[in-house]
């Protein structure tokens, strides 16, 4: 039986790692974007996503454990990133000296597949900012609600901060086309290192990767857009 360790560096294993640790960040992207999309309602939509927190903040421990657990995923998915893309420019290297030729199937190579790892750091930069607006951000803030008789963050009062300065607008909106890229290739990417596609399939199923990375990032996109517009009385 081959060891786990070395499993898990061989070729095979690392783009393993990555398809899986990408879809369960996919997962998390679509439940994120739904529950923000809430946002597009107004004031209405404000109440929901903090009962929606609430509800989060409601299971304690538990939740503090999701959070670890999402953030192994992305640290995961960041280094075996970096590891890949060093080891192919070394391949790369080594097979242009010595004048070896490879060529593999459909590879769909494009300036988003090539910047992926750009495109991937530009994203993580984004995340921590992200997580200082809105979770860290939050603790010591006096504008609680009270949802259900208990004290609860509110989401919304954030949200409408962070969105109507115009820095934080175009910082996100950028960044969301950088998102749509980047899921655009690697949902493709994923399902083919995983081995669940055919040969046939793999155009219609790149289109449809595209689709959804495009999809998720538009949901995203038009959010800090439409509070600017609507709240900051443009």
């Amino acid at each position: 039986m081959i060891p786990l360790k070395k499993a898990l560096d061989s070729s095979i294993g690392r783009k393993f790692v990555m398809s899986i640790s990408g879809i369960a960040l996919v997962g998390f992207i679509i439940s994120h974007v739904l529950s923000n999309m809430t946002l597009y309602l107004g004031p209405e939509g404000g109440v929901m996503l903090n009962e929606y927190g609430a509800f989060l903040a409601s299971f304690g421990p538990l939740l503090v454990v999701a959070e670890i657990g999402l953030a192994a995923v992305f640290i995961i998915h960041i280094v075996w990133a970096i590891r890949i893309t060093l080891r192919n420019k070394a391949a790369r290297k080594q097979n242009y000296a010595s004048g070896v030729v490879t060529k593999g199937g459909p590879s769909h190579l494009s300036l988003v597949s090539r910047s992926m790892i750009v495109t991937g750091l530009v994203l993580f930069v984004f995340l921590i900012v992200h997580i200082w607006q809105f979770r860290i951000g939050k603790v010591g803030r006096t504008d609680d609600v009270e949802i259900g008789g208990v004290a609860a963050s509110n989401l919304y009062a954030i949200a409408i901060e962070v969105f109507t300065q115009p820095i934080n607008v175009a910082f996100y909106t950028l960044v969301m086309l950088f998102l749509g890229a980047h899921l655009s290739h690697g949902i493709w990417s994923s399902l083919q290192s995983m081995g669940l596609m055919k040969p046939a399939w793999s155009k219609p199923l790149y289109a449809v990767g595209a689709l959804i990375g495009i999809l998720l990032a538009a949901g995203f996109l038009f959010i800090p857009i439409f509070i600017y517009i609507t709240q900051s009385g443009v």
